[in-house]
């Protein structure tokens, strides 16, 4: 197996909440590229959000600066011809991963999903976190937009990041060029420098489980708080008894988790652990503003992750997943002040209370869910499209057959998650 990508210190952080803080930041940043943008993400949808990347990533490719970009078949099966094509006509690199053709109308890409959400431009400055490029993670989208996070990052380990998607894109690194020098505003008060920094990912070869291995090495060694929020909770065994184990030693563990799902499966999957987490002391937040799509944790005031993986037997086993671990206490301050105040305005504190006492028959259906949940991954490797592939988009529909309008989002399809 690989080794675990090392810790590298210096670095320059910043937190940011949902698409109104991520998506300025993010398109800012590919405005001012000089030589290179490349991109990776579950979801881009031809919407408003969309449709501004579209613009910022061509404009880029006009004036001479490489732009790659990477999207997943399941999440991303919608886009028109006209919008993929004014992306490759201007010279834009664009990767579809696992692009599956629907049979009988359903799509059979389901598992092994490119699930990360990447940017890294001019080698310099790095994107990491769980927002897609859609218009659900603004607040304009209504009751049903995302709450998420994304951490922009400077310093060395956007190397890192920057070689890993150079690789998964096939691409050679550019030439060594001096940069033109941008002058750049102040950072703002909250930027936190010097942190430690450390990227991981997760794949199906070689680092099936190191996301995983980052989060037990830390409830392990928790002793004052542990904090996680997380969309899609359903964690192995092994996560379970490390955040009972820290909660008997006295450590506060809290969780928040989804109270208004996307998904009502996932609700229903992650309320089965409760009775199981509570009976040694760990609490339990469900978040009801609005759907939770979080992946991010704090630990003791000094440990944090932020990225793309979920605590469930998708992310941990099958998907494609990249996160960055954070040792730094001024950053992990700032999230963990974050999530405190989701925990104080928007969620409800889920106790037995909340439950009814369940019935042998609840117990019994609850233990065959659990199981069957965990083995799910492994059962799954042996349906078709187990090894998927990255590859240019199909070729155009037939002369004479109309492409859908770039001015219409296409239809949301159910149970993605992202």
């Amino acid at each position: 197996m690989s080794p675990v990508r090392p810790w590298k210190s210096g670095h320059q952080l910043e937190l940011l909440e949902n698409g109104e803080s991520f998506y300025p930041r993010v398109f800012e940043s590919i405005r001012a590229a000089q030589r290179e943008v490349l991109l990776e993400t579950f979801i881009l949808f031809d919407d408003k959000v969309g449709r501004e990347l579209r613009e910022v990533l061509i404009d880029a490719a006009r004036r001479g600066v490489r732009v790659a970009v990477t999207v997943d078949g399941y999440g991303s099966p919608d886009l028109s011809e006209e919008f993929v094509h004014g992306l490759t006509e201007a010279g834009v690199q664009f990767l579809v991963f696992d692009p599956q053709p629907p049979l009988l109308g359903m799509r059979t890409n389901l598992f092994r999903r490119l699930h990360r959400k990447l940017v890294v431009i001019d080698e310099r400055i790095a994107f990491v976190g769980g927002i897609n490029f859609s218009l659900e993670h603004l607040a304009e989208f209504g009751a049903a937009a995302k709450q998420d996070y994304a951490v922009q990052l400077e310093g060395p380990v956007v190397q890192d990041i920057h070689r890993f998607m150079l690789d998964a894109a096939g691409l050679e690194p550019l030439p060594p060029r001096r940069l033109r020098l941008v002058q750049r505003a102040a950072p703002p008060e909250d930027s936190l420098d010097g942190a430690m920094v450390r990227f991981v990912t997760r794949d199906n070869t070689a680092h099936r489980t190191d996301i995983e291995q980052q989060y037990l090495a830390a409830l392990r060694g928790a002793r004052r708080e542990v904090l996680i929020a997380n969309a899609y909770f359903f964690p192995g065994y092994r996560v379970l008894r490390e955040l009972r184990n820290a909660a008997r030693r006295g450590v506060d563990v809290r969780l928040i988790l989804q109270g208004e799902p996307d998904m009502a499966i996932a609700q229903i999957a992650g309320r089965t652990l409760y009775d199981y987490l509570l009976r040694d002391g760990v609490r339990v937040y469900e978040y009801c503003r609005r759907p939770l799509h979080a992946k991010v944790a704090v630990i003791d005031d000094e440990w944090v992750t932020v990225g793309s993986s979920n605590l469930d037997p998708l992310s941990l086993s099958l998907n494609l997943e990249a996160n960055v671990v954070i040792r730094d206490a001024r950053f992990a301050h700032h999230l963990r002040r974050r999530l405190a105040e989701l925990i104080h305005h928007h969620c409800r504190e889920m106790g037995p209370q909340h439950r009814p006492r369940p019935r042998w028959w609840q117990l019994t259906v609850g233990t065959v869910v659990f199981h069957v949940l965990r083995r799910f991954p492994a059962w799954a490797g042996w349906l078709p499209a187990h090894r998927p592939r990255i590859a240019p988009p199909p070729l155009p529909a037939a002369a004479g057959e109309p492409a859908p309008h770039p001015e219409t989002p296409p239809p949301r399809a159910a149970g993605k998650g992202g």
